[in-house]
C-alpha cells in the first residue's frame, strides 16, 4: 500500500531497527513533538496524506473510524514497534479506543508485534484524560508509559524513567493471588433475604389474626348488650355496656397519657381560639356518632349486620375525596372510584332500611334503631376529616394546618377529654333509657359471667393495641401491601364465614340425625324459640344462640331477607373497598413516621381495620405505577482524619471507601439522588529531608498511594482478561495546596477521592482541627458560597428564594466522620441516612462500633463496647438521645454542623486547662454537647455497623482511656451544669432523662469506691474476717497506687498497673466460685448478693441472644468480669492523676513522632564530607558514561540516563547536591562537575556553563541562562523567563494538568508520582485562585500553628497540674466520703440495718434474716433497677432495629441494590500488576520498559 511504501521510503528500505509511525492531526502538533523525535527515521503522516491513503478514514471533525480502516493500517504497519496517535486539536479519541478494542486482528498484532499504541492529548486538562476516556488493557498506553532504549521521552518521561525499581513481571504460570480480607461477604443477604420474607408473612399473619379478633370480640360484646338473655342476664347489661364504653376510649387514654408526658417534660404550644374550637366541634360529633352507634343502635341489630355496617363509615370520607380533586380541578380516574364509593354506601343504607322496616312488627322503635344507625355511621365517618383539610382550603387558610401541626400535643389532649365526656354522657343517659340501672354494675356477678366479659374486652383491648402497632411495624417494613392492606381487608370477608361455620355445622349435625328436613327455620323454631337444642350449656354455645337468636328474629330463612343482607353486605363492602383504594397507590420510604403514614394518632379499636385503612394519607397526586418514590437530593461527603495508621488500617479506610463508590455509582442515574465524595485528611503528612531541608511526603504518604493502587485493581469495573492482566487506573492529580497538597483519585464508578496532605508547619494539626479544617471546606466554602455568588451574580430570584434553598442544601448534606482505620459497609451508612432524612430534629446518628484485633485487651474491649451498645446506647436513645457520637463512624447533618453556637464555638483554641481536656481530648463528645444544647438530637442505630482498630497493648490501651474518661467527666458535666436551659431548649432531653444521666455520673465518679467495697465482700467470703477490717486490707493497695502515681513516669505507673490487675484478676476469679458455691449451698436466690449476681448474668446473657451476630462475644464476658477492678479502679486512679497528660496516648511511637518532625541538617565532618564527594563523583562518571545530551538539526534534547535513576532512589529521592546560601540577590555561577542546588530568594539567577545539573529553586522570578551542554530544570513562580543562545524554544511549554517537560530535582510530587508504578500516572495541578485565597484566610483565622511559644508552655503545664490537683482531690475525697460512710454504718451495723428475711429457693421462711446497712441497700437495689430498665430499653430499640433493617431489606430487594461481592472476591490480584512480556515491553533486542 502506498502508506506502506512510504513508511519504508523513509526508512530506507531498513526494517530491523526500532521505527515509529507517528499519525498527526494538526501541522502544529508536528512543530511541537518534532524536536523530540528528530534524530529518528520518523515518517510524519500529515492530515493530507492520511485521507489520500485510506478514504473512510477522517482525523478532523467526528473522528469516524471503522475496524477494517484500523486492521489495514495497523497491519500495515507491522514493521513498527510503536504507533504514536497525536490529537493537536483535543478531539474526542473515544471513538480510537471503542473501534481498536473491537479486533481480533489488532490483538493479534498487538502481541505478535509487541507493539504498544501510545496516545497524547493536548487538551486533557480540559475535561477527561486518555486514561480515563476508556483505555483498555488491550495494548493500550498513555504518553506515561513512552519510554525505549532509544531515549524517547514524552512530556512525563521523567516519572517514568525515575522509577527506583523494576516493575515485576506477570507470568501466566503465576496465578496465585493475595489480597486483603474485605468481608464483603461476612453479611449473608441470601439469608437475611429469607428471614425477611419469612418475618414480613408472619406479620401479615399476626396482623389478620389480631384485626380479627379485635372485631370478633367487639361484635361479641355488642350481641351479648342485646336483648338476648343467654349469655348475660338482664341485671348485668349495664356491665357489659361498660366494657363496650371502654373499648370505645382505651385508645384515647393512652393517648391522653402520651400527650400528658410531652406537654409536662417537653413542652407544648397552645392553639388559636378557632383552631380549638373547630378540633373540639368535630370531635363532639365523631365521639357522639361513635357512643350511639357501639350502645344504642347496634345492640339490637344482628350480628351479620353489625359486621357489615362498618365498612359503611367511609361516606364522608368518600365524598372529601370528590370534593378534594373537584377543588384541585384534578377530575381524572381517581375520581371514579370515591364517586362509586359514595353511590354503593348509600346503595347498602337503602336495602338495610328495607331490611328492618318492609315487615317489622314495631315499625317505629325499628325506624328509630335504623335511623340511629345510619346517622351513627355518618357520624363516625368525619373521624378523618384532618386527612383531606389540606386538599380543601384556600391558600389563604393554610395557616390551619400548620398550627394544628405545631399545637398538636395540646389539640390531641383536647379531643381525648372530649371523647371521655362525651361518649360518658351517652352511656350516662343510656343505661336508664334502656331499662337498665348503674346500681347493678355493683351488684354480685355470677363467675361465668365476669369470666366471660373480662375475657371479650380484655381480648379486644389487647388485640386492637398490639394490632394497631403491628400495622404500624407493617409500613414501616415496606411490606404496605401484604402486610397491611391485604389483611385488613380479608379479616372483614373471613369474619362472616367465621361466625357461621358453627350454624352450619350445627345444621350438618342435626340433618344427619333427624333427616335432610331440618334447616334453618326449624333451628330458630326449636332451639331459639322453644329453647330445644343439643347445643350443650357453655360458654360459647351460650354466645352462639345470642347471635342466632337476632338472626332468627329477622327472617333471614327466608330468601328475600336473605338477599337483602346479602345485598347490602356487599354494597357497603365494595363502597368501603372503593373508598379506601388510593392507599394502594401509596409509596412509602424506610421508617416513615407515625404522622407520617396516619393523619390522627388515635386508632379506633372498636373497628380497628377501618380505622386503620381510613387514616392512610390521602396522595391527591399518586405517582404512576413502578414509578420510584420522589426524593430530594442529598450531599454525602466522607471525611476520614488519618495520622499514622498503618499499611492493614488504610486498606480498611480505602477499601471502604470503594465499596460505596460501587454500590453507589456517579453517573448511573438511578442513584442521582445522592452525590458522594470521599475526602481524606492526613495529618503530619509531611517529613524534612535532612539534607536540603525541603519538606516531602513522609512514608505514611507513600503508603497511602501504594494501597489506593492496591485496593483499585480489586474493584476494576471492566471485565478482565486473564491473558493480558490488570487494566491501567489511569491519569490522577496531585495539586499543591497552601496547608500542603492534595490528592485526587477519581474511584471506577465515578465517584471522587480527596486526600488532603497536610504539613503541619502550614496549618494546625490533630483531630479536631482536621474536622474543622473539612467542615468550614465543604459547609462554607463548597455549599454557602457557591449561594452568595448566586446572589452576587443575580441570578433572577430574590433573597429568599435563595436562602430556602441553601437552608434545604444545608439539611440534606451529611457529613460520615470516620477515623483512618474504620472499616464500614453501604448498608450501614444508608441506615444512617434514614435516620436524617425522616426525622429532621435529628443532627448525628451513630452506628455500633466493634473493636477488631487480637489479644487479651482487645477481647475485653470486645465485651465492654458490646455491653455499652446493648444496654447504655440503646437506653440513652429511648429515654432521651445519645450523648456522644463518636467520630469514627458517625452521620452529621450539615444544618445541625452550621447552626449558632456550633462550629463557631467548636473552633476554640484551648485557653484555659480545662479546655485541653473538654476540647482536645474528647472532641466527638464536645461537638455533640455543643449540638445538644442547641436542640439537636443525636440517635444510636444498632445495624448499622462499623469495625475500628482497638489498642492490643496494655499501655495504648491504659492511655487512651485516660484521654477519655477525664473528657467524658468534663463534658457530662457541662452538659448536666445546665440542665434547666437545655431540657428547656432541647425536645429529646427531659428532667427524668436528666436524672437518669446524674446518676449515671455520679455512679462513674463513685465507681472506685464501689470496687474497694467489692473487693471488701470478696475479702470477708475468702478470709472470713470482719468487714471494717475487709474494708480497710480493700483500700490500701488503690491508696499506695494512688500514692505512687504522682511521682512515678507514666510507664512505671501502668506497668504497677499491670501487675496489680493481675493479682485482683486471681482474686475475682477466687471470688466468683466461692458465689456460685454460696448460692448452691444456701439453697437460695433471694439474698441481695444472689439476686443481683443472677440479675446481671440474665440480662448480659438474655442481650447476647438478641443479638445474633454478636452473641458468641458472652465468652469474653469471664474475661470482663476479671478485669473490673483495672478497668474500674486502676484505671480510674490513673486517668484522674494523669489528667494533666494532654497527648494523644495511641499511635505515638518513637517512628511515627519523628516522622514528621523537621530534623535539622547533620552536622559535616570530614568523613561526611568526603563520602558526599565519592557519591558526587560516581554519579558523574556514570553521567559520562552515556550522555544525555544530543544535539540534532538546531534543537536540543532534554534527558537524563538511566544510569542515574539508582543514585536517587538510594538517597530518599534526593541526588546529592552542595548548598548554596542565598542572598539577598541569588546569582550562582557554578563550572564544574557537580550539582548546584539554588535556594529561593527575591531573584534566583544561574548561569552554568559546564557538564553540570543546575537547578534552581522557586522564588518570585526564575531567570535561566544555559549556555552548554547541561540539564536545566526551570520552576516558574510564579514569573519565568528564559534566556539562552542553544535553548529549546519548546522549553516553556507548561500547561495545568500536564506534566513538565524539562528535567527537575524531585519534590514530595516527583517521589509520589515516582512510586505511584506503571497503572497510574499523577498529573500535577494547581488549585484555582478563589480557592487558594480560601484556604489562606481559613487558615490565617483559624488554623494557623500554634508559636512555639516556651513561657505559655510553662504556664499550660502548670494550670494542667493544678487542674489536676483540684479534679484528683474532688473526686477522690468524694469516694473517701462513701467509703467513710458504709465503714460507720458497719459499725453500727446491729442499729442500723435493714433485716430482710431468708428464703429458700421453694420460697419457704428459713427462719434466718441478712442483715445489710441502708446505703448499700439503696444503692445496689438502685444499680439492680438501673439494669432492668436498661434492659427493657434494649427490648424496644432492638423491636425498632429490627424494624428498620427488614425494611431497608425490602426497599432494596425492589431496586436491586443488594447484590453479592463476587465480582470483588474473583478481582485479579494487585500483586499481579502487569503482563509486560506479551503487551507492555519490547523484545530484549529492541530494548526494555522500565
Amino acid at each position: 500500500m502506498m502508506m506502506l511504501a512510504l513508511c519504508l521510503l523513509a526508512e530506507g528500505g531498513v526494517t530491523t531497527s526500532h521505527h515509529l509511525c507517528v499519525l498527526a492531526t494538526g501541522q502544529e502538533v508536528v512543530d511541537v513533538h518534532h524536536h523530540v523525535f528528530q534524530e529518528f527515521q520518523i515518517l510524519w503522516l500529515s492530515t493530507t496524506t492520511m485521507m489520500g491513503v485510506c478514504c473512510n478514514l477522517s482525523l478532523i471533525g467526528k473522528w469516524t473510524y471503522s475496524i477494517p480502516d484500523f486492521e489495514v493500517i495497523l497491519t500495515s504497519l507491522g514493521v513498527f514497534s510503536s504507533v504514536l496517535v497525536v490529537d493537536g486539536r483535543g478531539i474526542n479519541i473515544h471513538a480510537v479506543f471503542d473501534v481498536i478494542l473491537q479486533s481480533r486482528t489488532i490483538l493479534k498484532w498487538l502481541i505478535q508485534v509487541r507493539g504498544v499504541v501510545h496516545v497524547t492529548n493536548r487538551r486533557m486538562n480540559t475535561g477527561w484524560t486518555a486514561g480515563q476516556a476508556g483505555i483498555s488493557h488491550l495494548g493500550l498506553r498513555t504518553e506515561v508509559g513512552l519510554r525505549t532504549e532509544l531515549g524517547l521521552r514524552t512530556e512525563l518521561g521523567l516519572r517514568t524513567e525515575a522509577r527506583p525499581y523494576r516493575m515485576r513481571r506477570w507470568k501466566p504460570w503465576d496465578t496465585f493471588k493475595e489480597r486483603p480480607e474485605i468481608h464483603d461477604g461476612a453479611t449473608p443477604w441470601k439469608y437475611i433475604k429469607i428471614l425477611s420474607f419469612l418475618l414480613c408473612c408472619l406479620c401479615g399473619l399476626v396482623v389478620f389474626a389480631l384485626a380479627l379478633c379485635s372485631k370478633a370480640s367487639f361484635l361479641l360484646l355488642i350481641t351479648v348488650a342485646g336483648p338476648t338473655e343467654h349469655s348475660v342476664p338482664p341485671e348485668n347489661k349495664a356491665l357489659v355496656l361498660l366494657a363496650i364504653w371502654g373499648t370505645l376510649v382505651a385508645p384515647s387514654l393512652l393517648q391522653m397519657i402520651k400527650n400528658i408526658w410531652k406537654a409536662i417534660f417537653f413542652g407544648s404550644k397552645l392553639p388559636s381560639e378557632h383552631t380549638a374550637v373547630l378540633v373540639v366541634s368535630m370531635e363532639f360529633l365523631v365521639s357522639g356518632g361513635a357512643a350511639v352507634l357501639a350502645l344504642a343502635a347496634m345492640p339490637h341489630l344482628d350480628i351479620v349486620t353489625n359486621m357489615t355496617i362498618l365498612n359503611s363509615v367511609a361516606v364522608f370520607s368518600s365524598l372529601f375525596q370528590v370534593a378534594s380533586r373537584s377543588h384541585s380541578r384534578l377530575c381524572n380516574g381517581w375520581m371514579v372510584a370515591p364517586v362509586f364509593s359514595v353511590l354503593l354506601i348509600l346503595a347498602g343504607h337503602t336495602l338495610f332500611l328495607a331490611l328492618y322496616l318492609v315487615d317489622a312488627e314495631g315499625r317505629r322503635e325499628a325506624a328509630l334503631r335504623c335511623g340511629l344507625a345510619v346517622g351513627a355511621t355518618g357520624l363516625v365517618s368525619l373521624t378523618w376529616w384532618q386527612n383531606y383539610l389540606p386538599h380543601l382550603l384556600l391558600p389563604r387558610h393554610k395557616w390551619l394546618t400548620e398550627e394544628m401541626e405545631r399545637c398538636a400535643v395540646v389539640l390531641h389532649l383536647l379531643t381525648c377529654f372530649t371523647r371521655l365526656a362525651v361518649t360518658a354522657c351517652v352511656l350516662a343517659a343510656y343505661v336508664p333509657l334502656s331499662g337498665g340501672a348503674w346500681s347493678s354494675v355493683w351488684a354480685p356477678v355470677a363467675p361465668a359471667v365476669g369470666r366471660l366479659l373480662a375475657t371479650l374486652a380484655g381480648l379486644q383491648l389487647l388485640s386492637s393495641v398490639v394490632g394497631h402497632w403491628l400495622s404500624l411495624v407493617a409500613c414501616k417494613m415496606n411490606a404496605l401491601r401484604r402486610c397491611f392492606l391485604l389483611p385488613l381487608y380479608l379479616a372483614s370477608l373471613t369474619l362472616l364465614p367465621l361466625f357461621l361455620a358453627p350454624i352450619f355445622i350445627y345444621l350438618r349435625l342435626q340433618q344427619d340425625a333427624e333427616g335432610p328436613g331440618y334447616g334453618f327455620a326449624r333451628y330458630c323454631e326449636e332451639a331459639v324459640h322453644a329453647g330445644r337444642h343439643t347445643l350443650g350449656d357453655g360458654g360459647f354455645q351460650r354466645l352462639l344462640l345470642d347471635a342466632t337468636t337476632q338472626l332468627c328474629a329477622l327472617g333471614v330463612e327466608r330468601p328475600r331477607q336473605t338477599g337483602l343482607l346479602t345485598c347490602a353486605a356487599v354494597c357497603w363492602w365494595v363502597g368501603f373497598l372503593l373508598a379506601t383504594a388510593h392507599t394502594w397507590a401509596l409509596r412509602l420510604q424506610r421508617i416513615q413516621t407515625t404522622k407520617q403514614l396516619f393523619v390522627r394518632r388515635m386508632y379506633e379499636g372498636a373497628w380497628l381495620e377501618q380505622g386503620l385503612l381510613l387514616n392512610a394519607r390521602f396522595n391527591m397526586h399518586p405517582p404512576p405505577k413502578r414509578t420510584p418514590v420522589p426524593e430530594e437530593k442529598l450531599t454525602l461527603y466522607m471525611c476520614a482524619t488519618m495520622w499514622h495508621e498503618t499499611f492493614s488500617e488504610m486498606e480498611k479506610i480505602i477499601i471502604s471507601i470503594f465499596r460505596w463508590d460501587q454500590f453507589r455509582p456517579h453517573d448511573d442515574r438511578e442513584f442521582n439522588n445522592l452525590t458522594t465524595e470521599a475526602h481524606i485528611f492526613f495529618d503530619d503528612a509531611f517529613r524534612t529531608v535532612p539534607v536540603s531541608g525541603e519538606r516531602h511526603a513522609n512514608q505514611y504518604v507513600e503508603d497511602m498511594v501504594q494501597v489506593i493502587q492496591k485496593v483499585y485493581s480489586l474493584f476494576q469495573e471492566d471485565e478482565q482478561n486473564p491473558f493480558l492482566g490488570p487494566v491501567p487506573i489511569g491519569d490522577q492529580m496531585l495539586l499543591r495546596t497552601p496547608y500542603g497538597g492534595r490528592l485526587k483519585v477519581t474511584l471506577p464508578c465515578g465517584n471522587l477521592l480527596v486526600v488532603h496532605l497536610k504539613d503541619k508547619s502550614l496549618i494546625r494539626h490533630k483531630k479536631r482541627w482536621s474536622q474543622i479544617m473539612y467542615m468550614y471546606y465543604l459547609l462554607g466554602w463548597r455549599l454557602d458560597t457557591r449561594f452568595y455568588q448566586r446572589w452576587l451574580n443575580g441570578e433572577g430570584q430574590d433573597q429568599a428564594q435563595i436562602e430556602r434553598e441553601k437552608e434545604r442544601e444545608r439539611k440534606n448534606t451529611y457529613i460520615l466522620a470516620l477515623d483512618g482505620d474504620t472499616d464500614f459497609h453501604p448498608p450501614a451508612v444508608m441506615l444512617l441516612i434514614d435516620r436524617l432524612k425522616q426525622y429532621p430534629d435529628v443532627g448525628a446518628a451513630c452506628g455500633r462500633i466493634h473493636p477488631i484485633g487480637t489479644g487479651p485487651i482487645v477481647w475485653y474491649q470486645k465485651f465492654e463496647y458490646a455491653l455499652t451498645h446493648w444496654l447504655h446506647k440503646t437506653a440513652e436513645h429511648v429515654l432521651g438521645c445519645v450523648l456522644c457520637s463518636p467520630g469514627c463512624f458517625s452521620l452529621f447533618r450539615g444544618a445541625a454542623l452550621m447552626d449558632v453556637n456550633i462550629m463557631k464555638k467548636y473552633t476554640t483554641p484551648p485557653t484555659e486547662a480545662r479546655h485541653h481536656i473538654q476540647y482536645d481530648q474528647g472532641e466527638d463528645r464536645w461537638l455533640c454537647t455543643l449540638m445538644l444544647h442547641q436542640g439537636w438530637r443525636v440517635e444510636y442505630n444498632a445495624a448499622s455497623d462499623a469495625y475500628t482498630s482497638a489498642p492490643e497493648g496494655f499501655k495504648e490501651f491504659y492511655n487512651q482511656r485516660r484521654r477519655w474518661t477525664p473528657s467524658t467527666l468534663a463534658n457530662s458535666i457541662d452538659l448536666l451544669g445546665g440542665s434547666i436551659r437545655l431540657a428547656r431548649k432541647n425536645r429529646s432531653i427531659s428532667r427524668p432523662y436528666l436524672l437518669y444521666e446524674m446518676f449515671i455520673v455520679g455512679s462513674g465518679i463513685l465507681i472506685p469506691a464501689t470496687i474497694c467495697l467489692m473487693v471488701t465482700g470478696m475479702l470477708t467470703l475468702l478470709l472470713a474476717i470482719d468487714p471494717n477490717w475487709a474494708l480497710i486490707l480493700a483500700t490500701i493497695p488503690p491508696s499506695i497506687y494512688l500514692g505512687l502515681c504522682f511521682y512515678l513516669k507514666a510507664d512505671t505507673q501502668v506497668t504497677l498497673a499491670a501487675v496489680l490487675s493481675v493479682l485482683y484478676a486471681l482474686i475475682m476469679m477466687v471470688t466468683m466460685l466461692t458465689i456460685i458455691s454460696i448460692l448452691v449451698t444456701d439453697n437460695t436466690i433471694f439474698s441481695p448478693l444472689a439476686i443481683s449476681f443472677v440479675t446481671f448474668v440474665m440480662v448480659y446473657v438474655v442481650a447476647a441472644l438478641l443479638h445474633p451476630q454478636e452473641a458468641h462475644l458472652i465468652v469474653y464476658g469471664l474475661l470482663y468480669i476479671l478485669a473490673i477492678p483495672s478497668a474500674y479502679l486502676l484505671l480510674s486512679i490513673y486517668s484522674i492523676v494523669n489528667m494533666n497528660n494532654i497527648s494523644w496516648g495511641t499511635r505515638e511511637g518513637e517512628g511515627a513522632a519523628a516522622a514528621g518532625a523537621a530534623m535539622p541538617p547533620p552536622p559535616r565532618n570530614k568523613m561526611e564530607s568526603a563520602r558526599n564527594t565519592m557519591r558526587q563523583l560516581y554519579q558523574q562518571a556514570r553521567c559520562c558514561r552515556c550522555p544525555c545530551l544530543r544535539e540534532c538539526s538546531g534543537y536540543t534534547q532534554v534527558g537524563q540516563c538511566d544510569s542515574d535513576l539508582p543514585v536517587i532512589a538510594a538517597t530518599g529521592g534526593e541526588p546529592m547536591a552542595t548548598m548554596v546560601e542565598p542572598g539577598p540577590q541569588n546569582t550562582i555561577v557554578g563550572a564544574g562537575p557537580q550539582n548546584t542546588i539554588v535556594g529561593a530568594g527575591p531573584q534566583n539567577t544561574v548561569v552554568g556553563a559546564g557538564p553540570q545539573n543546575t537547578i534552581v529553586g522557586a522564588g518570585p522570578q526564575n531567570t535561566i541562562v544555559g549556555a552548554g551542554p547541561q540539564n536545566t530544570i526551570l520552576e516558574r513562580r510564579p514569573e519565568n523567563s528564559s534566556v539562552g543562545v542553544q535553548t529549546s524554544p519548546q522549553s516553556s511549554l507548561r500547561r495545568r494538568g500536564s506534566p513538565l517537560s524539562t528535567v527537575r530535582r524531585q519534590d514530595w510530587i516527583d517521589r509520589l508520582q515516582v512510586l505511584s508504578g506503571v497503572r497510574v500516572s499523577f498529573l500535577e495541578d494547581s488549585l484555582e485562585e478563589p480557592e487558594t485565597q480560601f484556604w489562606n484566610d481559613l487558615t490565617e483565622r483559624y488554623l494557623k500553628p500554634f508559636p512555639d511559644d516556651e513561657n505559655k508552655k510553662r504556664e499550660t503545664i502548670k494550670s494542667l497540674r493544678e487542674l489536676r490537683n483540684m479534679a484528683t482531690f474532688i473526686y477522690f475525697f468524694a469516694n473517701l466520703l462513701w467509703l467513710v460512710a458504709t465503714f460507720t454504718l458497719q459499725l453500727l451495723k446491729g442499729t442500723l440495718s435493714i433485716r430482710i428475711p431468708k428464703y429458700d429457693n421453694s420460697l419457704t421462711f428459713t427462719g434466718d434474716y441478712i442483715l445489710v446497712e441502708p446505703v448499700t441497700f439503696m444503692f445496689l437495689f438502685t444499680f439492680v433497677l438501673l439494669v432492668v430498665l436498661q434492659f427493657l430499653t434494649m427490648l424496644f430499640h432492638r423491636t425498632y432495629t429490627l424494624i428498620h433493617f427488614i425494611g431497608y431489606v425490602n426497599t432494596e430487594m425492589k431496586k436491586g441494590h443488594i447484590k453479592s461481592s463476587d465480582k470483588l472476591e474473583n478481582s485479579w490480584s494487585p500483586e499481579a500488576w502487569v503482563n509486560e512480556d506479551e503487551l507492555y515491553s519490547v523484545s530484549q533486542a529492541r530494548g526494555t520498559i522500565v
